[in-house]
């Protein structure tokens, strides 16, 4: 009896396990790729709106393998040695080119559509918690906010005037949890006023780091008790990128 049930547990684990499997493979959530297609997703969307892009990184490639064979060739021997080298590091280069020029095509990608300054807010490292659309309105005039080295920074996408109404509300509520946080107010755009969407995440990661790691835990959970006393409000459909493959080659990962 107890092989029987060993056989008949061991059998249910095999079929769960390659229940799960067949369940990755069809999955379209980016959580359950693996790193091959995460690439080779970020790679089409790339391609789609960079029409330059395959050109680029085939010349990246040629360029380092050439020099790498040259320098075999008329400097160092043998030249095969070298070719091998220039093949690798051929393909690093053409990596770099898809990582610099995927940056471009998401901004581009996600321009002028409702929730896209959360594409520059996922490009900032671990040390800031993000927070997508704290605040939205019925005109989907939105507020982001991160929370990290460089305090409490709220991000503001849509018609400036009442986007910057928005903003003053929003700081107000943030400086009333009376934790001697800086509150930054940055409206995303391309006026000059604004921070346009590419360098988003430059420009908050610039601000002066006025508070610890572990101070960054307690103000959150400050700001979760706020966020959990405000009305509910329909949040509109935005591009929400959480496509980790994308975001690893926007990084240079």
């Amino acid at each position: 009896m107890a092989s029987e049930r060993a056989k008949k547990l061991e059998a249910e684990q095999k079929a769960a396990v390659k229940a799960e499997k067949l369940r990755k493979r069809n999955s379209n959530d980016p959580k359950d790729w693996g790193q091959l297609r995460q690439f080779f997703e970020a790679f089409k969307i790339t391609r789609e709106y960079d029409k330059a892009l395959v050109w680029l990184m085939l010349g990246a490639f040629v360029v380092v393998v050439a020099i790498f064979v040259l320098v075999g060739v008329f400097l160092v021997n043998p030249w095969w040695m070298w070719l091998i080298f220039g093949i690798l590091f051929g393909l690093l280069a053409a990596m770099y080119v898809m990582s610099w020029r995927a940056k471009g095509a998401m901004f581009r990608r996600y321009a002028d559509q409702p929730g896209a300054a959360e594409v520059g807010l996922n490009l900032l490292p671990k040390t800031w918690v993000k927070n997508p659309v704290i605040a939205v309105d019925r005109h989907q005039n939105i507020v982001h906010r991160a929370v990290g080295p460089g305090g409490i920074v709220l991000v503001g996408e849509g018609q400036p005037g009442r986007v910057r109404e928005m903003l003053a509300t929003e700081e107000k509520r943030h400086l009333s949890i009376k934790y001697n946080v800086p509150v930054t107010l940055m409206v995303v755009g391309p006026a000059d006023n604004q921070v346009p969407l590419n360098q988003l995440d430059k420009r908050i990661k610039k601000l002066p780091k006025v508070i610890k790691a572990s101070q960054v835990t307690e103000i959150t959970s400050r700001l979760k008790a706020l966020d959990g006393a405000r009305p509910r409000m329909p949040i509109p459909k935005g591009p929400m990128p959480t496509m980790r493959g994308a975001r690893s080659a926007l990084r240079g990962r």
